[in-house]
């Protein structure tokens, strides 16, 4: 697992107006979020590259590795959260990789960042290949008492216990 000095590293987003757009236009840029400091910053930036329009009204027609934040809804076609930099600050500050995060995203489904940043730091257990290396780590780690002279099938066993945990991409939870 690697730990990214900043979750925004690779997110970016390709920014259009609705007007340029409505005429035929795909002039825009692709703004990485990593590049600016926080939400206003980056607003500054796009109203800068779309001066020429009066009243502009963005259009966010592509973007890439964005999907924990589509997923919360933070990034959608017609809107950007200012929550983004913050959510990014916290999982930066948290000591573990946005791809956990996203992670814990896929197993339980939609819910607010403060839930699943809770459930975390609470639930993670850690990143494994496979269902029995991680019933094998429990049990090295005598998480079930086990006597070392019980022979163990680490199949049968793993899915009796995977009842008790979620997982996504080798990373796993408690539930």
């Amino acid at each position: 697992m690697t730990n990214l000095q900043n979750c925004l590293q690779n997110c970016a987003i390709y920014c259009g107006t609705y007007a340029k757009y409505n005429n035929g236009s795909l002039y825009g840029k692709w703004f990485n979020l990593a590049d600016y400091s926080d939400y206003d910053e980056l607003i500054g930036a796009m109203k800068e590259l779309h001066e020429d329009e009066h009243d502009f009204e963005f259009m966010l027609q592509d973007y890439e590795n964005c999907s924990f934040f589509e997923k919360l809804g933070l990034i959608e076609e017609s809107y950007l959260s200012n929550e983004i930099f913050e959510i990014a600050e916290q999982i930066n500050d948290s000591g573990y990789d946005l791809e956990i995060f996203e992670a814990y995203l896929d197993c339980i489904g939609k819910m607010d960042f403060q839930s699943i940043y809770k459930g975390v730091v609470d639930y993670y257990t850690g990143e494994y290949s496979s269902d029995e290396d991680f019933v094998q780590y429990l049990y090295e780690d005598d998480t079930f008492n086990i006597p070392n002279w019980v022979v163990i099938d680490w199949e049968a066993t793993a899915r009796s216990i995977m009842f008790d945990y979620f997982e996504s991409g080798g990373h796993y939870f408690r539930s």
